[in-house]
C-alpha cells in the first residue's frame, strides 16, 4: 500500500511540476501559426523522469518572490557546524539565511528615512546608516536621562539609486550572511572582517560611486540603508531632541523591573512584523530586470557541486570561483548602467505573487492528502480525490487533443 501511495504522489507532483514549468499546451495538434517553433510532441512528457538534482529554478523563484520580506529572509538557519552543541544553538538562535540575490533599486521621492544620532544634533558628514522605521532608529538614539537624545528625519528629494542584498544581510555572524557584500566590496569573502562595518561601508560606497549608487539596503531587525552621502538626494525634515530610550541592541535585562523598556522592545518587533510577509517593504522599489542570483547556474556554475546533498539552509556563497565573481560583478555593472527605457516594464513582483496565490494553497492541500495514512480499502477513492484537485490545477493547460480516450473510470 505504501509503495502504491508513494508512486501515486510522485506521479501527481511530477505532472504538476512539468506543466507549470513549461507552460506549454499538452497537445501535438496546435496550429503552427500559434506555436511557431514549439515542439508539441507528447512523447516529450516523460513523467517518470525526476527533476534534475541540482535544479535551482525553484530557488530563484522563491528568493525573488521573498525580496524585502522579513520572515522569508529569516526562517532558514545559516551554515552549521559539525559540533552538535553548536548545531543545536544555531538551529534555535541563528534563523538567518545566507543571501543569494543582489538587486538594484530606487528609493522614491518623498520617502522618509530615520537616523538615531549617537552624539549631538549634527548631520552625519561620514558614511552612516538610516532606517525605514523610526521605531528601529530610536534604538540607536543614545543619550543620558538629563540630556535626552537626537533623532534625525530625512526626506528623499530625488530618486536615490540603491543596491539590495537579500537574506539577513545585516546580521554580523560568521556563517556567511555578509558573503555577497564582501564579494562586491572586496571581490572575495573576508570572514575575519565580519564586524568591520566601517571598512565594509567605505569600500561598498567606493565601488558604487562609479554607478551612482548612494545606498545599500540590508535587513537587520528591520530594513536599513547604508548611506554614502547625506548631502545628496536628501533634505532634513527634523532633528529633534527626544527622551532617551536607553535601549541597548540585544535582549532587555531585568524585564520585570523595567516594563517601559520591555514595551519598547516589543514595539520594535511589532514594527518589524508589518514587513514580515508580502508585500514586505514597499518604500524601496526593486528593479527585477537587474536581479543577480547566485542560484543562476549559468552565471555561477562553480557553486553547483558545493550544494550537492545540502539542505537549503546550508547553502553558502563560499567556494565561488574567481571567474564567477568576475561574471557577477560584470552583470551588476550592466544592471546599474542600463538605461531605464531598456527594461521590459513587466511588474515581476506581481507576476510572481499571482503564481504563489494561485497554486500554493492547492499544493499544500495535495501534500497533506498524499501524506495521509490510509487503509487498503480507501486508497482508490483517495486517489480519485487527489486527481480531481490536480485536474483543477492543470485545467488551463489540458487541451482536448491531449486527453486519453474516455474508457477509464471517471474520477
Amino acid at each position: 500500500m505504501l509503495s502504491t501511495k508513494k508512486a501515486t504522489a510522485v506521479w501527481l507532483f511530477l505532472a504538476f511540476e512539468r506543466v507549470l514549468t513549461a507552460q506549454t499546451p499538452l497537445s501535438n495538434h496546435a496550429p503552427s501559426s500559434i506555436h511557431t517553433g514549439v515542439e508539441n510532441d507528447l512523447r516529450q512528457w516523460d513523467l517518470g523522469e525526476a527533476p534534475a538534482v541540482n535544479a535551482t529554478g525553484h530557488l530563484v523563484f522563491e528568493t525573488a518572490n521573498s525580496l524585502l520580506q522579513h520572515w522569508p529572509n529569516t526562517r532558514y538557519r545559516t551554515g552549521m557546524s559539525e559540533n552538535a552543541e553548536h548545531r543545536a544553538d544555531c538551529t534555535t538562535h541563528h534563523l538567518r539565511p545566507v543571501g543569494h540575490t543582489i538587486v538594484p533599486g530606487t528609493i522614491p521621492v518623498g520617502t522618509l528615512l530615520y537616523h538615531g544620532a549617537l552624539t549631538g544634533p549634527h548631520l552625519p558628514t561620514d558614511l552612516e546608516w538610516v532606517s525605514v522605521e523610526p521605531d528601529h532608529s530610536t534604538m540607536f538614539c543614545q543619550g543620558s536621562i538629563e540630556t535626552g537624545c537626537w533623532h534625525l528625519t530625512l526626506k528623499i528629494t530625488r530618486p536615490m539609486k540603491v543596491l539590495y542584498f537579500d537574506g539577513s544581510s545585516a546580521a554580523k555572524i560568521p556563517e556567511g550572511t555578509m558573503d555577497t557584500q564582501d564579494l562586491v566590496a572586496w571581490s572575495k569573502m573576508k570572514p575575519e572582517w565580519v564586524n568591520n562595518e566601517r571598512k565594509r561601508i567605505m569600500d561598498l560606497c567606493k565601488w558604487g560611486q562609479k554607478y551612482g549608487v548612494n545606498g545599500f539596503v540590508r535587513m537587520e531587525v528591520n530594513f536599513e540603508v547604508m548611506i554614502c552621502d547625506f548631502t545628496s538626494h536628501m533634505e532634513v525634515v527634523s532633528f529633534l531632541n527626544l527622551e532617551s530610550t536607553r535601549l541597548i541592541p540585544g535582549a532587555p535585562t531585568d524585564p520585570p523591573e523595567d516594563l517601559n523598556t520591555v514595551h519598547r522592545y516589543f514595539e520594535i518587533m511589532h514594527s518589524t512584523s508589518r514587513r514580515a510577509m508580502y508585500p514586505g517593504e514597499t518604500r524601496i522599489m526593486l528593479d527585477f530586470c537587474g536581479l543577480v542570483s547566485f542560484y543562476d547556474t549559468t552565471l555561477v556554475p562553480s557553486l553547483v557541486p558545493r550544494r550537492v546533498g545540502l539542505e537549503r539552509w546550508d547553502h553558502r556563497v563560499e567556494g565561488i570561483s574567481s571567474e564567477d565573481i568576475e561574471r557577477v560583478q560584470d552583470r551588476l555593472a550592466q544592471a546599474l548602467t542600463r538605461p531605464p527605457v531598456k527594461t521590459s516594464g513587466i511588474d515581476w513582483k506581481t507576476v510572481l505573487r499571482v503564481v504563489v496565490d494561485r497554486y500554493s494553497s492547492r499544493l499544500e492541500m495535495m501534500q497533506y492528502l498524499v501524506n495521509m495514512t490510509l487503509d487498503d480499502g480507501s486508497i482508490f477513492g483517495h486517489a480519485q480525490q487527489i486527481q480531481r484537485r490536480l485536474r483543477t490545477v492543470l485545467l488551463p493547460y489540458t487541451v482536448l487533443a491531449a486527453l486519453p480516450p474516455n474508457t477509464s473510470v471517471i474520477a
